[in-house]
């Protein structure tokens, strides 16, 4: 199995839970156009969330739940501190990707992602394209440096997330939002919407960004290639990505007496 696939194992057992009448959400990072290839991929339905929590949504119907936009002058702000420090910076609305030019970043995301940006001068982003998500991707120090003077400068204004995308374990793709945006935010607006409780959530991770959720659900599971302290906040820890840890997890806790 190459880098970020999914496994067999993790795609019958997610269609077993899903046959049984259980609610299967994505709760990514990514931006609902990247996010929605896995929502595919999957034969997933129903409401997932994006942006690292920015983002409560059906990708399919186009229905939002709940929505947390950065301030078109923040990102004014953003755009202007990326141009002066060289800090290659991409936007994202709840549907497009923008960049102001074609470099390593876009040929990442057409080729590993698939998709492929407007490209544009930022300073003449349409005022109806709300932007939710920017993101940082650096991989040289000289790279890392700019995106640790940019969380620096717009500390406060601008929540600063770091992930990692197994297929390139050496580039870090650092997730801008607003202030007070989590994956715990998105998961409570979605349990409100289905009207249900958080005690009737199982949340599987394996990133920090990852934490806010598997501390909230009432069945929190860190995979067994999570860091540390993600498994430690876990009620327990299941296999790592590379040996189904979510049919695992999945098999555990829904479908033991089955």
């Amino acid at each position: 199995m190459r880098a970020g696939e999914i496994s067999s194992a993790d795609r019958a057992a997610l269609a077993e839970v899903r046959k049984r009448g259980i609610h299967v959400s994505l709760c990514t990072g990514r931006a609902q156009i990247t996010g929605r290839l896995i929502v595919d991929d999957l034969g997933l339905d129903g409401y997932h969330m994006f942006f690292d929590g920015g983002l409560v949504s059906n990708p399919h119907t186009g229905e939002i739940v709940y929505s947390r936009p950065l301030s078109p002058e923040v990102v004014r702000r953003a755009v202007e501190f990326a141009h002066r420090n060289r800090i290659i910076l991409d936007l994202f609305s709840e549907t497009g990707y923008f960049a102001e030019q074609e470099n390593w970043v876009t040929e990442i995301r057409r080729d590993y992602f698939g998709i492929v940006p407007t490209i544009l001068d930022f300073d003449h982003l349409p005022a109806a394209e709300k932007v939710i998500k920017g993101t940082l991707v650096v991989r040289s120090p000289e790279e890392k440096a700019g995106a640790e003077r940019f969380r620096q400068h717009f500390d406060g204004d601008l929540t600063l997330s770091r992930t990692v995308t197994p297929a390139f374990p050496d580039v870090d793709f650092l997730n801008v939002v607003a202030p007070g945006v989590s994956k715990r935010g998105a998961l409570e607006a979605l349990v409100a919407h289905l009207g249900i409780s958080l005690d009737q959530v199982m949340a599987i991770g394996d990133g920090v960004n990852d934490m806010p959720i598997i501390s909230a659900a009432g069945l929190g599971v860190a995979m067994g290639n999570a860091p540390d302290k993600v498994k430690a906040i876990a009620d327990y820890v299941t296999l790592d990505a590379d040996h189904s840890g979510v049919a695992a997890a999945v098999r555990r806790s829904l479908l033991e007496d089955k």
